[in-house]
């Protein structure tokens, strides 16, 4: 009773728009593998669901426990909540917080698919991804486990894009971004700048070819600029040749040894 929650890059992010509250986005989302949390359910007599492994993180504001807490009002299911009386949920954190990796998403998604095979829930894929964007934009793509997909809407729209993932290193730098502050920031700031026609194509080209053709980070990704406000040390990390992903502080490349 295992399973592995990768990391994420978005090759590019552009903001389309913003409704009801929410900013709007086309993006590339890409795994990486060799960059992962570990969930494991652990047999424990449980009072009340158990998290360990996620020191500093109050429960109520854990993905995990999120994720736990939405299928059970949903599901109504009383095998699920007989489980978790007789397991815990123990993670092994390897992907940064705060880095733009996805790294609470992904632990939320990797947890609903384990819970879902686990405890056989009588649900489809479709439908456990929809209750997924209630935790979070990026857990839909986490939950469809492609290894590269387009991802639209508010995150969740998300269509596999056939491609081998790429060999990539990642930097991340010791600062984090808070994430609400960089869209902040990105709103008052740049979202009366989009240009959805500046993008027209994007989600039609092979990654490789995207970070190919468009070598400023800043072209492929709509908050970075909102990051380096947000975050100003970050121009202390900035390399030439490396890319940002989703709202930082983490930079990518492709990997020359791949």
């Amino acid at each position: 009773m295992t399973i592995t929650a990768p990391a994420k890059v978005n090759i590019f992010l552009k903001i389309t728009g913003h409704r009801n509250g929410y900013h709007t986005l086309l993006s590339r989302f890409m795994q990486v593998p060799d960059l992962y949390d570990t969930i494991r359910f652990v047999p424990c007599d449980c009072e009340t669901f158990t998290i360990e492994g996620c020191p500093g993180v109050p429960r109520e504001f854990n993905t995990i426990y999120k994720a736990w807490k939405l299928l059970n009002e949903t599901t109504g299911d009383l095998d699920l909540l007989e489980f978790f009386y007789h397991h815990k949920v123990v993670v092994q954190k390897r992907i940064p917080s705060q880095a733009g990796l996805g790294g609470g998403s992904s632990d939320a998604g990797a947890f609903m698919r384990l819970v879902h095979r686990v405890c056989d829930l009588k649900i489809g894929l479709d439908d456990l991804a929809d209750l997924g964007s209630r935790i979070g934009a990026d857990v839909p793509f986490f939950i469809h486990d492609y290894t590269s997909a387009n991802v639209s809407g508010f995150g969740e729209i998300v269509e596999a894009f056939d491609e081998v993932p790429l060999p990539l290193e990642i930097y991340t730098p010791p600062i984090g971004c808070d994430t609400a502050e960089v869209y902040k920031i990105f709103k008052e700031r740049f979202l009366p700048q989009i240009d959805p026609l500046s993008f027209q194509g994007w989600e039609k080209l092979p990654s490789i070819d995207l970070l190919d053709r468009i070598a400023d980070p800043r072209l492929l990704n709509d908050l970075y600029p909102a990051a380096l406000l947000a975050c100003p040390k970050l121009r202390e990390y900035e390399r030439p040749g490396w890319f940002f992903s989703g709202s930082g502080s983490s930079f990518f490349r492709p990997s020359s040894s791949g």
